[in-house]
């Protein structure tokens, strides 16, 4: 397709008088790669990563780099789709979009600083946070989403009737299970790697369903609907917030 200048033989090999390299592979990995590259390391390449978790990658790669882990920034661009291949590339992937860089204490200014410049150079809104503020917020508002979409899939699917049901699912289902036909092996691995932060978000998700789920037993409409106003107002401020941005 004309998509690659050079196919290198190896990732060492890849990465040899490189200015930048991007790590774009599953998050469990992260640190066998790391270790196929860092004999070509130097404290002049601009690494990163695109993972979905910080903490793990960032361990994984004080471990393979060492001494050359400040040439690294770990990166998480907000821009994920659920299908994979060159075949659904996009050159306006990252435009408008959020990029969360999460820095540690050997990080190199300069190259923190390229790290800024090429994200922004792609129209994307930069975001520096620690990795572990990063972790927690995504188990929230990606890694549970992802979650609860494969768990609904299942539930309805593994009914005697699944498929007459799926057969008469409308818009609402079709985005809210969207993300439910991600990459398996990638959010398996992402789900591992994040699991305290995730299985926190769950509980808490779970109380909130169990209060919808006392107000429909009790047929307590005014309590019911003061949830659902409340979740709907939510939805409405964040959708505007996104629109300003």
């Amino acid at each position: 397709l004309g998509v690659i200048d050079i196919e290198a033989p190896s990732a060492l090999l890849a990465v040899s008088g490189a200015d930048i390299v991007l790590i774009a592979v599953p998050v469990a990995a992260t640190e066998a790669t790391f270790k196929a590259i860092k004999h070509l390391v130097t404290p002049q390449m601009l690494i990163m990563d695109v993972g979905s978790t910080k903490r793990d990658v960032i361990d994984a790669a004080r471990r393979a780099l060492r001494e050359q882990v400040g040439s690294f920034v770990p990166a998480h661009p907000i821009a994920g789709r659920e299908v994979a291949g060159v075949e659904h590339a996009d050159a306006d992937l990252y435009s408008g979009k959020q990029v969360i860089l999460t820095p540690i204490e050997r990080t190199l200014t300069v190259q923190l600083q390229k790290a800024v410049d090429v994200w922004s150079a792609l129209g994307c809104r930069v975001v520096k946070m620690s990795p572990e503020a990063h972790d927690a917020a995504f188990a929230a508002v990606s890694h549970l989403p992802h979650l609860l979409s494969f768990a609904l899939m299942n539930a309805i699917s593994g009914q005697a009737h699944g498929k007459d049901y799926l057969s008469l699912a409308g818009p609402g289902f079709r985005d809210f299970t969207r993300i439910a036909a991600g990459d398996p092996k990638v959010w398996r691995d992402i789900m591992l790697s994040n699991r305290e932060e995730l299985l926190a978000q769950s509980k808490i998700f779970q109380r909130n369903l169990q209060a919808l789920e006392l107000m429909i037993a009790s047929s307590n409409g005014d309590a019911l609907e003061e949830l659902i106003e409340q979740a709907s107002q939510t939805r409405a401020n964040w959708r505007m917030s996104q629109n300003q941005k």
